[in-house]
């Protein structure tokens, strides 16, 4: 496979570093699990992904996250039976042919424009107060 499947909008499984395990000094994943795809920017030296994580923790009241709808789940190739939540206020950096973290495989599936692009567009207005975890330094 090729890593050119995995696209804004895609979920593929990726070991996700959470905020508060990279603060304290934990630098890898605990378990892969099913992340979005929020941005592909294209950069000579290796595209840069912005990783969303998929959970089946709710989230707590406040927090900027969407639950995840039934037809969703289809597409994206999620569990149909479990609540799920992609939450928006952390997320991951990672860089497209130097990650040792992602793999070429092909993603589980894909999230409508219709419903992802709000969220995308909702986290880009509100990104300066939110968390990075970077997995690949430059």
């Amino acid at each position: 496979m090729s890593y050119d499947d995995v696209q804004t909008a895609c979920v593929i499984r990726y070991p996700y570093l959470w905020a508060r395990e990279a603060r304290r000094g934990e630098t890898e994943g605990r378990k892969e699990r099913p992340v979005a795809v929020g941005v592909r920017v294209a950069r000579v030296d290796g595209d840069l992904l912005l990783l969303f994580p998929i959970t089946t923790k709710e989230p707590e009241r406040g927090r900027f996250a969407a639950e995840i709808p039934l037809i969703e789940k289809r597409r994206a190739g999620l569990d149909q039976d479990l609540r799920l939540w992609i939450v928006f206020e952390e997320y991951n950096t990672d860089i497209v042919g130097q990650s040792f973290y992602l793999e070429p495989d092909p993603p589980l599936g894909r999230f409508s424009k219709a419903f992802f692009l709000p969220l995308i567009r909702a986290f880009i207005a509100r990104r300066k107060d939110l968390t990075a975890v970077r997995r690949m330094e430059r």
